[in-house]
Order: structure tokens, then C-alpha cells, then sequence
């Protein structure tokens, strides 16, 4: 069953023109227990009284095994949204309810694919963010390869792409493509692929054999990344995916 407790804000930063970190503690100072991959709710109400909540992924880079004092998400700002208004204006010290952690999108230890396609846009890039200590430890048993597959408009809108850029030059066997659909950068970086991530799958050759495939992002990304890993023979079973809704 999950955990019902409260967070207290330690840190706020924005990461993009509409994107915000906030790093928080839970009040009790208990650490958070989590699975890299798994999300948690935050649990308010509408003006008129009636109880809502909203999901968001932990994105703490911890060691991918121990519980972490810090619990840090990436909220979207959504015009005229509830929780924008909320996450959006808490102060330093400002407490809100939350639960969790909840969902499967993690890694799993059984899982022995030599390829593992990452592929995000926007906020749904958080939890890889989460599992690069688990992703360490895979790519140093030798013998496995991750491509990580981020979509965004522009380049001010890949979020933490330096520290996923960073994590690519230390370690050889990480590939990071920023794929940007609108705007190409001032200074172009090697990584750096235009159009969507979907349409970049024809470069990496998708194949059963090879690879399996997590999915995390708008919902119409989704979609068709899964319609088109399905065109290059990966069983469903080699597809996870996780759609990230913006709610009022």
C-alpha cells in the first residue's frame, strides 16, 4: 500500500520557459523509498473544496537502490492549471500532501536485451534522469548499449540535457539524441537529430532481437513511437509506455 505523507519545499529552479524543478523533503524526515521510474501524487484542492491530485515522476539521481532525502519532480506549466498555480507559487518552506510511489515504468533486472531504446519528449524524460545509477550499472557489466531519444521544440526545452549529455561522454556505451522538432540549435552538437524522435527510429534500426523499447511522453508521441517500434517486428512485450497528460 502506498505511503501517505507530507513534502516540504527545499529548492525551486525553472528548467525551461514552462518547466519547473522543485526538489523537496518529506516533513517527517523520513527518506523516500522509490523504484527509478515510479511516480508520485500530490494531493490538493479546487477552489471550490473538491479534492484533486496530480503525478509526477521522481527524478532524484540517487544510487538506484536506497531511499533518497531529496524527492525532486519537473512540473509543466498548463495555462489556468490547478497545480500549476499551486506548485507554481509555493514558497521555500511550503508544504504540500503527497503519496506514493506508484507505477511499473522501471527497469527490470530480468530483462537481457543488448539495446534499450529510451525515448521521451517534455516532462516524461524525468524518470530516465532517475534511473542513470541503474543504467551505470548495466552498461558497466559489459555487452549492453542505451540510446535515449528526446524530442523537443527547441533546444532550451530539453530538459537536463546537459546532464544527459554529460553522462554520454563518461560513459561510451550511453547515446543521447536531442531531437528537435522546430528550432535547430545556434551551435548544432553531434547528438543532435531534427524532427521527431519517432521519425529517428529508422536510423537506429529497431530489431527484435536486439531491443527493447521504454516510452514516456505526450500521449500522441507515444502512440506513434509504439506504432512504429510494432512496424519493425518488436513485440509488445518489448514496448513499455507511459503517457503523460497535462490536467487542469
Amino acid at each position: 500500500m502506498a505511503d501517505h505523507f507530507q513534502l516540504r519545499l527545499a529548492d525551486s529552479r525553472m528548467l525551461a520557459p514552462s518547466v519547473r524543478h522543485l526538489a523537496f523533503e518529506r516533513v517527517d524526515g523520513q527518506p523516500l523509498a522509490f523504484t527509478p521510474g515510479q511516480f508520485l501524487q500530490i494531493h490538493f484542492h479546487y477552489d471550490d473544496g473538491t479534492p484533486t491530485k496530480r503525478s509526477y515522476s521522481v527524478g532524484t539521481v540517487g544510487d538506484g537502490a536506497s531511499p533518497v532525502q531529496r524527492v525532486e519532480i519537473a512540473v509543466s506549466y498548463v495555462d489556468g492549471g490547478a497545480a500549476t498555480k499551486l506548485l507554481g507559487e509555493l514558497p521555500i518552506g511550503g508544504v504540500v500532501d503527497a503519496s506514493g510511489p506508484y507505477g511499473r515504468f522501471c527497469l527490470q533486472a530480468a530483462d537481457a536485451h543488448p539495446r534499450y531504446l529510451l525515448i521521451a519528449t517534455g516532462t516524461g524524460v524525468t524518470p530516465y534522469r532517475a534511473m542513470l545509477p541503474q543504467l551505470e550499472q548495466l552498461l558497466a557489466k559489459g555487452g549492453r548499449e542505451v540510446v535515449l531519444l528526446y524530442g523537443a521544440r527547441n533546444e532550451t526545452e530539453l530538459l537536463y540535457g546537459e546532464e544527459f549529455e554529460a553522462f554520454a561522454q563518461a560513459h561510451p556505451g550511453f547515446t543521447f539524441h536531442g531531437c528537435l522538432s522546430r528550432q535547430p540549435r545556434a551551435v548544432p552538437r553531434p547528438g543532435d537529430r531534427s524532427g521527431h524522435v519517432q521519425g529517428v527510429l529508422a536510423e537506429l534500426a529497431p530489431h527484435a532481437d536486439r531491443d527493447i523499447a521504454y516510452l514516456c511522453g505526450n500521449p500522441d508521441m507515444v502512440d506513434a513511437a509504439f506504432a512504429a517500434l510494432k512496424e519493425y517486428g518488436l513485440p509488445v512485450a518489448q514496448i513499455r509506455r507511459e503517457k503523460y497528460v497535462s490536467s487542469r
